[in-house]
Order: structure tokens, then sequence, then C-alpha cells
């Protein structure tokens, strides 16, 4: 792209990104499992599903908002949890912060995170999400689940996909650790010395050593135990686990494959959706992360059983253009090519947009 155009798609915001953030940081970013098929399906899927729009309808005046977990966002994408924004930008997740703010949408604050909790939830007037790791020692996910209380967080996400953090072969080969001066803040307190920079990689030994592959749904019970908050649980990608989901009387689930950083070979997130949605019924939140890079991709989504999308590379690529107007520039991308595509097909509200705009 000309440095003076201004980015017109996704794809544009993660071509100047590609060249404004560090190559070692972009990889940790941009990468995923093994050989990188889930990570790629995760979109690809997205363009094998078709469109059975209607017409003749009067759309003159269209509603892109919804409402989740009683409250009302401005249109149906969600800021997904991410780590260690400042790698991206100096300003990381407060950049963030203030762009969710502006563009009236939720935010889900990593437990990874370069800024610590308290700091991010004051640069925001709109929900905020805490993303959620189980840690062996209880008691740091018990003071971490009570700072986001008292932070004024609205429901914790918990990520329950990463029993053992996934091979992504990028950061091996770079080695990939935080550089100095950039810490994960909200575990500061109780961080324990990574590996040493000539292992495979210190994120993984931290992983290794630190979260619980004992965890279990028995946990999400202890959870929900000494919360008050909504336990939306991220990570589903089955519809047995998504009717367990609801068993266990969580608020909501996030089908997502963790971006395809995990398990290479699994389903696309699009594709394990429509399963999942029927499953559940309706009866908890459903939301779905992975691949959404177009505003046709938020409306397949819904239409297939989402009740909203979570977006975290192009947050990221957002923040590496230009912090938080660069952020501010992918969701004002994706609200365009969402109203226009509702438009296209013949809908008004978020509503409206049903399983039989889908081709069978």
């Amino acid at each position: 792209m000309n440095e003076n155009t201004s980015p017109v798609t996704i794809a544009d915001i993660e071509k100047i990104a590609a060249e404004k953030i560090p190559g070692f940081a972009f990889d940790y970013y941009s990468s995923g499992a093994d050989d990188e098929i889930t990570l790629r399906e995760n979109s690809n899927a997205f363009d094998r599903i078709l469109l059975n729009y209607r017409v003749l309808v009067d759309v003159s005046s269209r509603d892109l908002s919804v409402t989740i977990l009683g409250e009302k966002i401005s249109m149906p994408v969600i800021i997904a949890p991410t780590a260690f924004h400042r790698l991206a930008h100096p300003d990381g997740e407060m950049a963030v912060a203030r762009a969710a703010s502006a563009e009236q949408t939720i935010m889900t604050l990593s437990t990874l995170s370069n800024s610590g909790l308290e700091e991010v939830a004051r640069e925001t007037n709109w929900p905020l999400w805490f993303q959620l790791y189980v840690f062996k020692d209880r008691e740091v996910t018990r003071e971490l689940v009570s700072k986001a209380e008292t932070a004024g967080c609205k429901a914790l996400v918990l990520t329950v996909d990463a029993p053992l953090l996934g091979r992504r072969i990028r950061d091996v080969r770079n080695r990939f650790n935080l550089p100095e001066g950039i810490v994960v803040k909200n575990l500061e307190p109780f961080m324990k010395e990574m590996l040493p920079r000539d292992q495979e990689s210190g994120i993984a030994g931290y992983f290794a050593r630190n979260l619980d592959p004992s965890l279990s749904w028995k946990d999400v019970e202890w959870l929900k135990s000494i919360t008050r908050l909504p336990v939306i649980v991220k990570g589903i990608i089955c519809r047995e686990d998504a009717m367990l989901a609801v068993e266990n009387g969580v608020d909501g689930i996030v089908v997502s494959n963790h971006g395809g950083r995990q398990l290479d070979t699994c389903s696309a997130t699009v594709d394990a959706l429509p399963g999942i949605a029927e499953a559940v019924s309706k009866k908890i939140l459903v939301l779905m992360d992975g691949g959404v890079r177009r505003g046709t991709d938020v409306l397949k989504a819904v239409a297939l059983g989402a009740d909203a999308v979570l977006i975290g590379r192009p947050v990221i690529y957002g923040l590496g253009y230009d912090g938080e107007k660069g952020v501010r520039k992918v969701f004002e991308i994706l609200r365009t090519e969402l109203d226009l595509a509702m438009a296209l097909c013949g809908c008004r509200s978020i509503g409206e947009i049903k399983r039989s705009l889908i081709v069978k």
C-alpha cells in the first residue's frame, strides 16, 4: 500500500502492522500451532459459506446494536483477550480500552496484559470483561478474581483450552520472550522467573510450570462459588462440551480454538458453531472467535447461531498500525461492511439475521 493511502480492509491494516510491529512480536501475534492448518481454516471456512440474500425489503433504516449480558453494545463485535499489547504499541491495552469505549463495545482484558486491571478499567466507560486462567496455586486465581470484581469487571472469561500450551513453531524458532521493561502486570506480584533465553520459549515454560492441566468442570463449579460475576467458558469446539457447559450452569460460552494456536487440524470455529448453537438452544450466551476479518463474517456467524463475535488479531493489527486510532479504524471498517451486508441481505436489525440467509 502507498503510505499515504488509508486502509480500506482489515487485510490492509494487517499489511501495515506487519511492517511496524517488531518481527518476533508480529510472529507471536499472527502465528498458529504446528503447520498452522487450523489458523488458516478459521478464515477459509468463512469463504466457503455463501449467502442467500433477500430483496425488496425496506432497509432505509438499520440498527446494528445488540444486548449482551444485559449491556447494549453498538454492534455484535467484542474485543477478544490477547496478550502483550505493548509489543504492538507503547500505549498497549490502555489504547485498546479507550477505543472500546469510543466504539461502545466490550473489551476482554487478558490475564497476560502488560497493563494492570485497575488502570485499564479507568480507560473505558463500557463493560470490561476479564479473561482468566486457572493456576496450580488457586490463591493466585482467587486474587485475580477479587481484583476483577474490585475493578468493576462485568464478567469472567475462563479459558479452558490450554491445559498445556500449543507448540507455536515461529515462537520456538524466535525463542520468544518479553523484552526488558515489558511486564505481565496482573501477575507481577506472583510471577516466577521465566525460563532463560537459551530455552525454547519463556512463555511456554511459564505456562508449563504454573497453569493447571488438571482443570475440570469441578473447577468451573469452584470458580462460580467464589465470584458474583457471570462466568463465560472460552474454548468450546464440540456439542458435547457445549451441553456440559449448560449443565454446569455457566452464563455463556465462546466457540473458540484459541485462534488456531493450540491443537492444529481441529475444526474451524464457524464450522463448529451451528451444531453447538443447536445443542445449546439459546439457554446461554453463545459467542464465537477465530478468523473474523469481514463484516460478512460477522453476519454469517450471527446467522449460524452466535450472539456476537470476538476479534483478537484485527485489534492487535489496528493497535500496531496506529494505536487507539488504528483500533477504531478496525471497528469502522467492520461496521461499514456489516451495515452494507445487512442492507443487501434485507436485514434491518441484528435480530433479523436468520439461518435462512445461509445457502444450505
